[in-house]
């Protein structure tokens, strides 16, 4: 299918600084760095024989580069592209000094820092910015967008816009296994990894329980955690703090964990054809939530500090923005009633400070209750988030 989708991430047409663009797989990385900068000299160390030359001999990056200068066929004010950069870590050293020294610019791409950061490869120390690509979100997809499809195929551009969803999410987790944990020799036994992966998919957008997750997986629970961070370092997913500030009463302290892509999630735990109405829609809708909250604030800047806040009792409110300024409870229903409202009138108990109250939901009309919860459709609402209104 040949569909042109506009990205939502901004990048500068003639970077002025080096950056990295980290990404997980096939969230179209190459593909906007290639039409954005279709000029620049591209290096793909996914080539096999462009990999194992450099890898071998870092320094000819130097060496070729000095020579297109001197032969002036580089242009200076385009940047060059090494992609999939994590896989030979010693061409940073070579990149620190063309930059430095030669005052060229860099687009360092990747779907993992693991192995960089793990072998204490040359980051750049603050000469690089740091921009990260998501899958789809609601504004790129415009009249594209739909939330059954989006729920059940993920976020990632080529799954969500195939009628053959099910066999491509299938290759991407073998891919995954393969190109990023196999490859890459992040850990020992990959079979072992792959049965964690699967269990592990059971505890999106909940708070995770490592002692349970390794009973389930016969591992140990400190293998449980360092397998969670290598899921992190991978961009697979990501742990959601609690909120902690001026508890009244007893809090839950433990983080949350959200796959980045609910295509993933769906195949890992054996999910088919989520329908509204189920526990499961209702799961899937909070993670795409917090996918578009997590992308908007990426790719605007936005800083936000997202959290969820958690009373030992049980009672939750699924996302805080900073310190109490938003507060927003997600419900996959088209009929609210007060059962949906108590989580975010407890939360006023402890925080009388916190400044509105969303309750995002599958309402056709908006309203605000009388103590100030405004329930929203979920299109009105990260609209409002997409226009820089909250």
């Amino acid at each position: 299918m040949n569909i042109s989708i506009s990205r939502a991430l901004k990048l500068i047409q003639e970077p002025k600084k080096s950056f990295f663009l980290w990404g997980p797989r096939q969230t179209g990385k190459s593909s906007l760095l290639k039409s954005r900068y279709s000029k620049s000299l591209y290096i793909d160390f996914l080539n096999t024989n462009i990999y194992l030359k450099y890898l071998e001999a870092p320094n000819l990056l130097r060496e070729e580069l000095i020579q297109k200068l001197e032969k002036s066929e580089l242009d200076k004010s385009q940047p060059i592209i090494l992609d999939e950069v994590q896989k030979v870590p010693l061409i940073l050293d070579e990149v620190h000094w063309l930059i430095e020294n030669l005052g060229l610019n860099f687009i360092l791409c990747g779907s993992s820092a693991r192995k960089l950061k793990r072998g204490q490869a040359n980051l750049l120390g603050g000469r690089a910015l740091r921009y990260e690509l998501y899958g789809f979100c609601y504004k790129e997809l415009g009249d594209l967008f739909d939330l059954n499809k989006i729920l059940n195929r993920g976020y990632l551009p080529s799954i969500y816009l195939d009628e053959d969803f099910l066999d491509l999410q299938e290759s991407y987790v073998k891919d995954y296994l393969k190109e990023e944990i196999a490859d890459e020799a992040l850990v020992r036994n990959l079979e072992l990894f792959s049965e964690f992966l699967k269990v592990a998919s059971f505890s999106d957008a909940e708070i995770v329980n490592f002692s349970n997750i390794a009973r389930d997986c016969g591992i140990s629970a400190s293998t449980v955690k360092e397998y969670f961070l290598i899921l992190e370092d991978t961009l697979i997913g990501n742990f959601l703090p609690a909120y902690k500030k001026k508890p009244k009463r007893r809090i839950t302290q433990a983080p949350k964990f959200y796959f980045f892509d609910i295509g993933v999630v769906n195949y890992l735990s054996k999910r088919r054809n989520i329908e509204q109405g189920s526990e499961l829609f209702g799961k899937a809708f909070e993670n795409w939530v917090y996918h578009e909250l997590k992308t908007y604030n990426s790719y605007n800047k936005a800083r936000y500090d997202l959290s969820y806040w958690r009373l030992s009792t049980g009672v939750e409110v699924d996302f805080i923005i900073n310190d109490m300024e938003y507060a927003i409870e997600v419900k996959a229903s088209n009929k609210i009633h007060e059962g949906h409202l108590k989580n975010l009138r407890e939360l006023v108990k402890d925080h009388p400070e916190v400044k509105k109250r969303y309750l995002i939901s599958l309402i056709d009309t908006n309203r605000i209750t009388e103590d100030g919860i405004e329930i929203v459709n979920y299109k009105s609402f990260i609209e409002y988030l997409w226009s820089g209104k909250l």
